[in-house]
């Protein structure tokens, strides 16, 4: 029997990504453009921390120029949001398109999706402390770290609400720090109008070639571009559309902003900057409260971008086998809206710990960037692997590639000094989330070659059997086994064994569900397959990655419909219930691999599978993850056997047993 289906819903998604309304572009304002929206507050005072000198300003202000226009609007914004898969960005969705040009690519997307990742956890400290101690202008005595520590976990409280509603409340206050970016911007130009001389490339170039330390000012010049990673990232949650076109107001404003600080500095070339932001210097006195309490309202929410970005490759890596099967919440109706309960508490925690351990936001500056150049790099081989996938010349993908890996790479290269100012703290995270998503990868490769599948034909003739053998206890009349079989004609060899041996389970019917997560977002898709009349049934699921694991739920709705065309009785066989029409009871099984002391493996296998065993512990089981009833669950525990111990040498004792007589 063929499924029934979401009409297509590779279509709906397009839609989704393409439409562009007033709302949509508000919320995409509060969702992803708070990191990038924010750097005004630190990037200028980083690229010139003490005596202004035109020259810095000017090669600084060049370099922000052609940074944002090649880097975040060429690359991504241009270029990388045509890569979606399906309506869904970020360095997990590209790779889902790109994987099966070569297994190599397994290891660019987990170094790409964990530095992200790591890097990331600076995001809501670094722009929220900015922030807070603009106030100490006002306020000198202000004890920052408490107050931003407050913030932070009031921010990822709100997740669990959605994006939809923290972008729609958002949206209208980065609104209005867009428009104060601009308007302090153009004051500042009309006192020197020549900044705008810094549009010429050759500042740039003077700066990085023949200033003594000037191309070490890339890493200071790279945080005006960290968010665009995020942008892509949070594509599912606004569409390209949205992106594109609320894109050119934002880089607008920050260029006016960039460049009326430029104009303000120049005005003051030769002196020390000795505490001041140039940010907040553009600011008449009288408007200074009103600024700095906008801008804290801004910085907070540029914790946003990461929050919703990680949260999305957290589930497309769940997909990809690369982390955990944690529980995925969607709190609102809107498409691509989630919220992970696990990873926003590891957020939380990480961001607590790097206020606690900077306390101030200039020694989180020194930090930050130096993971974030590592995914853009993985990103570019990635987007050069789509481009050859989508008929680019090859020219064109080779002077893609070199163009981007020398922007990229002096990037890299200027952030490495700030490995020891604290960059090695998003390093050491970023290395312990790639060693988590290796060894869930390298261990779903490890049980699928284990696991043994066998064909379920010759076993269907015994189940009929057993379904009809009154003389074994009736385990329940519906049985539904969990199979990650992905051929509908075999079964876990582990399943027949539960069925038969294990404790014999008699039921009336046997009901073999399979889950296949697709490539598109959206699928919701299911078939049904009878593998013995009125005894056993396979259906298997096909659900898009972006949908919720409801099981329970869906595989109600399946028996509910093969009732209504009389396909199934689902009455209950007991004669007594029968006729009052009763429905049968169902009670599902999942297996559940536990490692096996009897093995005898290779070192690293080993010790994949014991790190994996390690962390499992800590998340919720499976029956949990595919939204299953628990009070009708049966967890069975087996034993993966990775390779049992050999030359196993007993000697007997004693004497032999007396020889049992034939019956």
């Amino acid at each position: 029997m063929t499924a029934e289906s979401n009409a297509n819903p590779a279509n709906a998604a397009s839609h989704h990504t393409s439409r562009i309304t007033t709302a949509g572009l508000l919320v995409a304002l509060g969702i992803i453009y708070g990191d990038i929206g924010t750097s005004p507050l630190y990037v200028m005072k980083a690229i010139v921390p003490g005596l202004i000198d035109a020259n810095l300003v000017y090669g600084g202000i060049s370099c922000v120029f052609w940074t944002l226009t090649l880097q975040t609007t060429l690359k991504y914004v241009l270029l990388t949001l045509n890569a979606d898969n399906n309506g869904e960005g970020g360095i997990f969705s590209l790779f889902a398109l790109v994987r099966r040009r070569g297994a190599w690519l397994s290891a660019v997307a987990i170094i790409g999706g964990a530095a992200l990742m790591a890097d990331g956890v600076i995001t809501p400290p670094i722009s929220v402390s900015s922030a807070i101690e603009g106030l100490q202008a006002v306020y000198p005595t202000l004890p920052t770290v408490p107050i931003v520590i407050g913030i932070i976990v009031a921010l990822f409280l709100l997740q669990s609400f959605g994006t939809q509603i923290v972008g729609k409340a958002f949206g209208p206050i980065m609104l209005v720090w867009f428009s104060m970016l601009a308007g302090l911007g153009v004051s500042g130009i009309l006192q020197h109008p020549e900044v705008l001389q810094a549009l010429n490339p050759y500042y740039a170039y003077n700066l990085l070639v023949n200033t003594p330390g000037g191309f070490w000012l890339l890493g200071a010049v790279f945080l005006c571009t960290t968010g665009a990673e995020a942008l892509y990232s949070d594509l599912g949650h606004c569409g390209k559309g949205n992106i594109r076109i609320s894109w050119i107001f934002v880089k607008t404003c920050l260029l006016l902003n960039y460049f009326g600080q430029g104009a303000w500095m120049v005005a003051h070339q030769g002196e020390q900057l000795a505490g001041r932001n140039p940010f907040y210097a553009l600011m008449p006195s009288w408007f200074l409260l009103i600024g700095i309490g906008i801008a804290t309202l801004a910085a907070i929410i540029a914790s946003q971008a990461l929050i919703t970005g990680s949260f999305t490759l957290v589930a497309e890596a769940i997909r990809l086998n690369m982390w955990p099967k944690v529980k995925l919440n969607y709190p609102t109706d809107v498409k691509g809206q989630l919220f992970v309960p696990s990873m926003n508490r590891l957020l939380l925690l990480g961001c607590i710990g790097i206020v606690l351990y900077f306390r101030k936001s200039e020694n989180m500056e020194a930090a930050y960037g130096l993971a974030i150049t590592v995914t853009m790099m993985m990103t570019t081989l990635l987007l050069s692997m789509w481009l050859r996938a989508r008929k680019v010349p090859l020219l064109l993908v080779v002077l893609f590639l070199l163009v981007y890996g020398v922007i990229e790479g002096s990037f890299l290269v200027a952030n490495l000094i700030k490995f020891p100012h604290g960059g090695w703290v998003s390093v050491a995270i970023g290395l312990v989330l790639m060693g988590v998503m290796y060894v869930w990868l390298r261990a779903y490769h490890i049980k699928r070659r284990l696991t043994e599948f066998v064909p379920i034909d010759p076993y269907l003739e015994g189940i009929q059997q057993l379904s009809a053998d009154e003389s074994i206890p009736k385990y329940a009349t519906h049985l539904v086994f969990m199979s990650s079989a992905e051929r509908g004609t075999e079964i876990e060899q582990k399943i027949i064994y539960s069925i038969f041996q294990k404790r014999p389970k008699r039921a009336d019917i046997y009901w073999f569900v399979h889950v296949d997560t697709t490539d598109q977002p959206y699928t919701l898709e299911y078939s049904v397959k009878e593998l013995a009349p009125d005894d056993a049934y396979r259906i298997n699921f096909r659900l898009g990655f972006r949908v919720e694991q409801k099981i329970n739920l869906y595989f109600r709705k399946v028996i509910e419909q093969m009732v209504r065309n009389k396909e199934v009785d689902i009455t209950s066989r007991y004669e007594s219930l029968s006729k009052q029409h009763v429905t049968g009871d169902f009670r599902f099984v999942v297996m559940e691999k536990y490692l096996s002391v009897e093995n005898d493996f290779p070192f690293v296998e080993k010790l994949v599978m014991q790190a994996y065993f390690y962390i499992k512990q800590f998340i919720a089981s499976e029956d949990k993850y595919f939204g299953l009833d628990t009070s009708s669950v049966k967890v069975e525990k087996v034993p993966l056997v990775l390779s049992p111990v050999q030359d196993v040498t007993l000697t007997r004792i004693g004497a032999p047993l007396a020889p049992i007589e034939t019956r």
